[in-house]
C-alpha cells in the first residue's frame, strides 16, 4: 500500500472496518480526532475529515482492540495513560519506535518499558508489575489492514433473477 499525505473518512472506514459513524463519534468524544476536521462549506454542506497515516495506524490499533472486546472507556484510558505517564502516542507504543511497547493477553493491555518494567494500563497504570514466568502469552499490539472487499465483475456468476417458465 502506498502511503498518502491524508486519508478521507471513507478510506479510513474501508481500511479499518470502522463505520463513518464510529469515526464521527470517536472524534466528537475525543478518542482520536483527525488532523483536518470536518467543517461547513459556503454551499451549506460539510467537508470530509482527513486523517494522517499515523492517525490511520492508531485507528487500526483501536479498531483491533474494539474487535477484541475492549470498551471505548478502556481505549480512552489507554491513550490517556500512555500520554500522561509515558509521554507517548499510541503510534509510538505500537510500532513507531517509542520507549514503551504495548502488549495484550486479550483481556488486559500492558506497557513494557525499555528497562523491562511492566505496567497494567487498565488496572494499576502507575504501579509496576512483578512478572514471573512465561511472557509467551503476551502478544505485541500492532495494527493490521483489513482486506478490501472486491466488487464482483458484472456478468460473473449466475443471476438471481428467475426467468418466466418457457423463456430460456
Amino acid at each position: 500500500m502506498r502511503l498518502k499525505k491524508t486519508y478521507s473518512s471513507r478510506e479510513v472506514a474501508a481500511l479499518t472496518g470502522l463505520t463513518a459513524r464510529q469515526l464521527q463519534l470517536w472524534d466528537a468524544g475525543g478518542l482520536l480526532s483527525p488532523t483536518i476536521p470536518s467543517h461547513r462549506t459556503d454551499a451549506g454542506g460539510y467537508t470530509e475529515r482527513r486523517y494522517t497515516p499515523i492517525e490511520l495506524f492508531e485507528l487500526l490499533v483501536l479498531a483491533d482492540l474494539r474487535r477484541r472486546g475492549f470498551t471505548i472507556q478502556q481505549l480512552h484510558q489507554i491513550i490517556r495513560v500512555l500520554q500522561e505517564q509515558f509521554g507517548e502516542r499510541l503510534y509510538e507504543a505500537t510500532g513507531g519506535g517509542g520507549a514503551v511497547q504495548l502488549l495484550t493477553d486479550g483481556e488486559e493491555v500492558y506497557a513494557r518499558t525499555a528497562a523491562g518494567a511492566f505496567f497494567n494500563l487498565l488496572k494499576a497504570p502507575g504501579q509496576p508489575m512483578l512478572v514471573i514466568g512465561n511472557e509467551g502469552l503476551l502478544k505485541n499490539l500492532s495494527s493490521s489492514m483489513r482486506p478490501r472487499r472486491r466488487k464482483k465483475p458484472i456478468g460473473s456468476g449466475k443471476s438471481s433473477r428467475r426467468l418466466p417458465p418457457g423463456a430460456e
